[in-house]
């Protein structure tokens, strides 16, 4: 019987996890950067299993990254003290109610995520991907030094909406805006 590989710094978050800042179809370009699609997870602090899911994958992120941090330098700096992806929304967002009471991570890759519903087939219309869905994400943790800056970055793998949301940034959807009752006589 072969043994099933395990991949310890990757994480499927949970179905209470809302997308925000969706910049999934098109690459985007940050401050003249290389353009990724990115974006922003925002997880519930109650949602306990995938909090502790996404604490290991980055501290295993840390143990298997430890050369890349340690760099030309004497000694690997401590976790404590490197960046790391998994925010505190209370204290970094306290104006945004979408982020009370959660955490949140940034991702992002160069590649496009695969985007599929519930049902795993695969979402074409652009429209039912926004900010303010609800969905998982298969996300990958790895260590970076760069340019002096070192730590641990979350790379974008795929997406699964599980339901729609609130959207975000006070953009309505265009089916929400139009959509009428069946006597409405819009036309007359």
């Amino acid at each position: 019987m072969s043994k099933k590989y395990v991949n310890l710094t990757k994480v499927i978050t949970g179905i209470s996890t809302r997308w925000s800042y969706a910049n999934v179809w098109d690459p985007k370009s940050i401050n003249g950067s290389t353009p990724k699609y990115s974006v922003s997870l925002i997880i519930p602090k109650d949602d306990t299993v995938t909090v502790n899911k996404i604490k290991a994958a980055i501290q295993a992120a840390y143990e298997e990254g430890e050369s890349k941090l340690k760099g030309n330098g004497k000694t690997v700096p401590a976790l404590s003290v490197i960046k790391t992806p998994l925010r505190n929304g209370d204290i970094e967002r306290p104006d945004d109610a979408a982020y009370a009471n959660s955490y949140f991570i940034n991702a992002n890759s160069a590649s496009a995520p695969g985007i599929v519903d519930a049902g795993c087939q695969p979402i074409i219309e652009r429209s039912e991907v926004y900010s303010g869905v609800y969905g998982r994400a298969s996300i990958n943790f790895y260590a970076f030094n760069s340019n002096g800056n070192k730590g641990i970055a979350c790379g974008l793998n795929n997406l699964q909406k599980i339901k729609d949301g609130e959207p975000l940034g006070g953009k309505s959807r265009a089916e929400d805006d139009f959509a009428t009752d069946a006597d409405d006589d819009f036309l007359g």
